[in-house]
């Protein structure tokens, strides 16, 4: 996970001031963990650029209750109760939600249309009015994949030299455990009873990147992970600034906007149970004021 943020700091120009450099590091360490490295930093440019956009955002957009899926995340809830509702959800997201994310763009704004895919621009994937992939990203496109399928390779080639078995307890396995962790980050980010999203008339890029929430992971993870869901209001801030400086960016922030600087201490396994057992569609209470879960 920590050489997934690396990675992830690579694509937000955070990692070295040669852009090549930066684009190889990246490009090597997410071919490895087969995440198309170029799609998938076009794609998290965008959830940047429009975070807490209930249109226009990109990963972890909730559903409004009135629409079609809303419904229906309302009527599963209700037939199925809290505690099982809940208890899917914590298995779609840790376990499915990054490939599914991946192949076909689930939890993305409506902007972008559904399904679409990180590993295939055009049809059947391009229905929203607007191409979450242009037309000009083709090509760093198609060389994200052959990145991931160059690291499907090697895994099948390492299958034959010493089985599948071998394979799949070194390297499935602890995958299934990075997908999770990044899954679980980006979820606990941005999802809480009490973090609006906001439709294109009352969205402003600093509502947006000021609804993201930092959380106390403890200092090993905090180590391991490069402090990537600790120090992530200042991530959305200023993405450019490297993992080691976020800390200091953190609490300059913290001192100079004390009310505008998320921080739950909510103990991390309590938080994700509320999320995913609480957090399913949004509703605007008040005209103006954001779209929040309801319970």
């Amino acid at each position: 996970m920590g050489c997934w943020v690396i990675a992830h700091e690579c694509g937000h120009h955070a990692f070295h001031p040669n852009r090549r450099v930066e684009a190889l590091v990246g490009f090597v360490l997410h071919s490895l963990l087969l995440v198309p490295y170029f799609a998938w930093q076009r794609s998290h440019a965008v959830h940047h650029a429009h975070c807490n956009h209930l249109e226009g955002g990109e990963t972890h957009v909730p559903p409004q209750a009135a629409s079609p899926t809303g419904r229906l995340m309302l009527a599963l809830n209700q037939r199925l109760g809290t505690a099982l509702f809940g208890s899917l959800a914590l298995v779609n997201h840790l376990l499915l939600g990054w490939p599914l994310y991946l192949f076909f763009g689930v939890a993305g704004g409506s902007d972008y249309g559904a399904p679409t895919s990180h590993f295939w621009p055009g049809a059947p994937f391009r229905n929203g009015p607007k191409p979450l992939f242009p037309d000009s990203f083709c090509r760093s496109m198609l060389l994200s994949n052959l990145g991931v399928i160059t690291m499907l390779v090697i895994l099948g080639l390492a299958a034959v030299q010493w089985s599948p078995a071998r394979v799949l307890g070194v390297y499935g396995l602890p995958y299934l455990v990075i997908n999770a962790w990044l899954v679980g980050y980006t979820w606990l980010h941005h999802t809480d009873l009490d973090i609006p999203h906001f439709t294109s008339g009352d969205w402003t890029w600093a509502k947006g990147a000021l609804q993201t929430v930092d959380r106390p992971y403890g200092p090993v993870l905090n180590f391991l992970h490069h402090g990537i869901g600790a120090t992530h209001v200042c991530h959305h801030i200023d993405s450019r600034i490297p993992h080691y400086n976020a800390w200091r960016g953190t609490d300059l922030l913290r001192q100079r906007f004390p009310l505008l600087v998320r921080h739950d201490p909510t103990p991390i396994h309590q938080a994700l149970w509320r999320v995913a057992s609480r957090c399913s569609v949004v509703r605007q209470v008040i005209s103006g004021e954001g779209f929040y879960y309801q319970s």
